[in-house]
Formats: C-alpha cells, sequence, structure tokens
C-alpha cells in the first residue's frame, strides 16, 4: 500500500511538473494571428544559439509540412564540415494551446516536448524569429539562403530587447 502510495505521488509530482512548465520565456510573447499554412515549407536557419543537436553544423534548414493527424512532420538538416556528411532529425510539433498563437511544442524524442515560439514574423511569412521555452534558444530564419540587413537588425534589436544575449548568435554558412 505505502509503495502504491509513493508511486501515486511521483507520477502527480512529474505531471505537475511537465504540465507547469512554460513553452516561452517569461516576458516573450508569441506572433498571433498565426497561419500555419502559411509557415509550412523550408525555412534556411541565418543564425541561432549554438547548442549540442547543432554542434558543428552549417547549411541548416527546417522544412515543416503538415502530417494526416494534424500534426506538424519537422525535418531539421545540417552539413556537419568536420566530418563531411549531412545529419538530419525528424520530429513533430503541435500547437501549445490555440492555433492562431505561434506557441508551439516539438519533440525529437518520444513524447518529450519543448518549447518552439514564433516572435516575429513579416507579413509575406519570409523571415521569422524563433524562440524556444528560454532564452538559452533563438533563431533567425529566412525562406532564402540570406535575409535583408534590415530584417537582421530589427530581429537582432527586438531579441536583444527581450533580454536575449544575442552576441551569443552564430551566423550560419549556406555554401553547400
Amino acid at each position: 500500500m505505502k509503495k502504491n502510495i509513493f508511486i501515486y505521488l511521483i507520477l502527480l509530482t512529474m505531471i505537475s511538473l511537465f504540465s507547469s512548465c512554460s513553452t516561452i520565456p517569461k516576458g516573450v510573447k508569441a506572433v498571433s494571428p498565426f497561419d500555419l499554412d502559411r509557415y509550412l515549407g523550408k525555412w534556411y536557419e541565418i543564425a541561432r544559439f549554438d547548442f549540442r543537436f547543432e554542434k558543428g553544423l552549417n547549411n541548416t534548414t527546417a522544412e515543416y509540412t503538415l502530417r494526416s493527424d494534424g500534426k506538424v512532420k519537422v525535418l531539421n538538416r545540417g552539413y556537419d564540415y568536420e566530418k563531411k556528411t549531412w545529419k538530419e532529425a525528424i520530429g513533430k510539433a503541435k500547437f501549445a494551446g490555440e492555433d492562431t498563437i505561434a506557441m508551439l511544442k516539438v519533440s525529437f524524442f518520444g513524447p518529450f516536448y519543448t518549447g518552439y515560439n514564433v516572435i516575429a514574423l513579416d507579413a509575406g511569412y519570409k523571415y521569422a524569429l524563433v524562440s524556444g521555452k528560454n532564452f538559452d534558444y533563438l533563431w533567425i530564419l529566412s525562406r532564402e539562403k540570406t535575409i535583408p540587413e534590415n530584417i537582421k537588425t530589427k530581429y537582432v534589436e527586438l531579441a536583444k530587447s527581450l533580454g536575449f544575449n544575442v552576441s551569443e548568435l552564430l551566423w550560419i554558412e549556406h555554401n553547400q
């Protein structure tokens, strides 16, 4: 009996922790209204905060397509310039709440999701500023391999004003 109560308390604690975890940094707002259909397609990573899963990669892209279950298929690709090989990861994404707010959750590892938040987006859906669940994750994306200087400056300044350490941005090459 004590063992069952202990397991029950652990499960309640885990559910509480996972359900209370924010998917967006404090003080940051996701784009609204948001049109997923217009966001789908291929994006080139222009800049990012480097992290374990993309370390050593350039020519990085993300491609989003709609799955039959309503979730989004995520295909991330990048070129490992030291090993001279392409790497890819396939994941899934779903809205964290309303489907008109660009706050999603993405998973590459089974049931474990993390935040994916479009925090700036031009009217033509050509350029995007994306954050993760906290201030450790930031991406600048473009539909093309480059981005106009005025958009780049605007997104960097916005990220800085929100509390991101933009000096850590890694600018990505697209030469493959």
